[in-house]
């Protein structure tokens, strides 16, 4: 069974309150500052709550975004993983990461090439990362199935046996390649304005 993260980004915390008092868990934010005004009190009282950074995370940010998330979804160079590293001793707190694979070859997309993905996971294991598994946004132009099947592929060719994909407009075709964590926003909280 997946687990639903209700992606809460641009949405306020009164449109959030009935998803957290109905007992939801997980929730997806892309950016540091508005997850820290969102949910720094909220994760105080609700130690239970798991926050995933799905945006870009830059490097100056990841003091502040370790402090408040439980996974960080968007891990794609190695500057980015060595700070994760360093903050992760400085508040003795262990973090789960997702690699961020570019399936589709896309130039304005953030993300890994399919060739590197080895390099980076012996990068993680030397730096003591909890890789829990790959990532991706596949093209919004093509059908997503291909490279859902590829992404499945891959997941498990490296032996994870977590898998971040599908949104809103494919988590059903995901599930169905057998991601466990899907992120999904507007088929829960409605249109982004």
């Amino acid at each position: 069974m997946p687990t639903i993260i209700a992606v809460s980004k641009t949405f306020s915390i009164d449109k959030i309150q009935p998803l957290i008092s109905y007992g939801h868990l997980h929730y997806g934010e892309n950016k540091v500052q508005e997850a820290i005004e969102k949910w720094s009190d909220i994760k105080k009282n609700s130690p239970e709550i798991q926050l995933h950074m799905i945006g870009k995370l830059q490097s100056n940010k990841v003091k502040f975004a370790i402090k408040l998330f439980d996974f960080i979804h968007s891990v794609d160079n190695k500057k980015l993983m060595k700070k994760i590293s360093d903050a992760q001793k400085e508040f003795n707190k262990k973090i789960q990461v997702f690699l961020q694979v570019n399936i589709g070859n896309e130039s304005q997309k953030s993300g890994i090439k399919e060739d590197n993905i080895q390099e980076f996971i012996s990068y993680s294991e030397e730096l003591n990362l909890n890789l829990l598994g790959l990532m991706c946004i596949p093209p919004a132009d093509k059908d997503p199935i291909i490279f859902f099947e590829k992404m499945n592929t891959l997941n498990k060719k490296f032996g994870f046996k977590e898998l971040s994909m599908g949104m809103s407009s494919d988590y059903l075709k995901a599930s169905e390649n057998f991601s466990t964590y899907l992120r999904i926003g507007s088929s829960i909280f409605g249109q982004r304005y």
